[in-house]
């Protein structure tokens, strides 16, 4: 189908002062797992013995509102902010290569508080969530240190990166960006990334994350995931969950691709150990299936849709409490024309076993008690 002229004449005034024409697709960094693509005609500039250096970022905004807020300092029902304003700077060919991201932004994730996202970005990764060196010997290996992407689990860390703007239940359990080297080496169908990284951005160099992709056919590919440590680490901070950054993770992801459709469902497991010595008293286990599903109508429109279930054993607070299960349903409609989108997100939450009979909760309401919670939001803004 052809874009309506409107959005032809919107894009054409938006990326007239993209400098590089002769890109046919947009870079492959940040990754965009889609329905969003980015801008193939980014910003680029000579400069001298290091080639090419291209350009470009993310600014949007996001309004937001919420059932059952929790009372956590910064936690509100409805608000409006900034969701991203970041930078990319790379260099994608040549022996060595790199890639730069900075600037400020936020992830929001279900049943989760939401803090502002100047408040977000000073206690995660500050303004540079990722930087790295790319050494590229040949066509199938390469090697990179620095700043990088997790490979734990099947949704990417920012909103623009997902066909939802909130990660979902499972992605709870993963971490969002780590800091350490990572190889990878491709042969035939087969990807393989192997990473020694600090796990949870702990600062403790012990974690190690594997990742086997199978391109089966160009509509159908499998990957698995299993990640752990080394060793152990007492660190938990605002974005260092104690739990999770001792835990083992494992997911297998089916992804289908026929027309329109995009299918992935998948299956991931944790488990936490037992050591008091860094705090962990008990175990604690997750078992948990998505399914992600994501339909293009047009080239302007798109409708994403994504369902989760996870339960938990053991004595730890991984979900919304001990022993606690939940389940949700979210669904994002996505408009984006040439460099412009805005995507409109309903979700839902339920939790169940959430032990509140004893006193004050750990799932939604002022006081942990409510079972359930309902969000809508809207995120608007260019991707260049």
């Amino acid at each position: 189908m052809r874009k309506s002229a409107a959005c032809v004449g919107l894009g054409l005034m938006l990326i007239s002062w993209a400098a590089d024409p002769a890109l046919a697709d947009a870079l492959p960094t940040p990754s965009l797992a889609g329905p969003l693509t980015g801008n193939p005609s980014p910003i680029s500039f000579a400069a001298g013995p290091l080639g090419n250096i291209y350009v470009g970022g993310v600014v949007s905004g996001i309004a937001f509102t919420q059932t059952n807020a929790t009372q956590t300092p910064g936690n509100r029902e409805s608000f409006a902010d900034f969701s991203n304003a970041q930078l990319f700077v790379q260099k994608t060919d040549g022996l060595i290569q790199f890639y730069v991201q900075a600037g400020a932004y936020n992830i929001y994730s279900l049943a989760t508080p939401t803090v502002s996202s100047g408040y977000f970005t000073s206690h995660a990764f500050n303004l540079l969530p990722a930087a790295y060196l790319k050494l590229v010997p040949t066509d199938n290996l390469s090697i990179e240190g620095g700043i990088l992407p997790t490979l734990i689990g099947a949704e990417n860390t920012f909103s623009f990166q997902d066909p939802n703007v909130e990660r979902g239940l499972l992605w709870d359990q993963t971490n969002d960006q780590t800091r350490g080297v990572q190889v990878n080496y491709t042969i035939g169908p087969v990807a393989l990334n192997l990473s020694w990284n600090d796990g949870y951005y702990s600062d403790r160099f012990n974690s190690i994350s594997g990742l086997a992709t199978w391109t089966i056919d160009p509509q159908d590919s499998l990957a698995f995931l299993g990640a752990g440590d080394a060793g152990k680490s007492g660190t938990a901070t605002f974005i260092t969950p104690l739990y999770q950054n001792n835990q083992d993770i494992f997911d297998l992801m089916y992804t289908r691709t026929q027309g329109p459709w995009t299918l992935e469902p998948y299956i991931q497991y944790s488990h936490v150990p037992n050591d008091p010595a860094i705090g962990i008293i008990g175990t604690g286990s997750t078992l948990g299936a998505a399914l992600l599903a994501n339909y293009n109508i047009d080239p302007n429109w798109n409708i994403a849709a994504r369902a989760e279930y996870i339960d938990s054993t053991g004595q730890l607070n991984l979900v919304l409490g001990p022993r606690s299960n939940a389940w949700s349903l979210t669904l994002t409609p996505t408009y984006q024309c040439k460099i412009f989108f805005a995507r409109a997100e309903a979700s839902y939450v339920s939790a169940g076993d959430i032990g509140v009979s004893s006193g004050p909760g750990f799932a939604f309401g002022a006081n942990g008690t409510k079972s359930s919670q309902f969000r809508m939001l809207l995120e608007t803004g260019v991707l260049f």
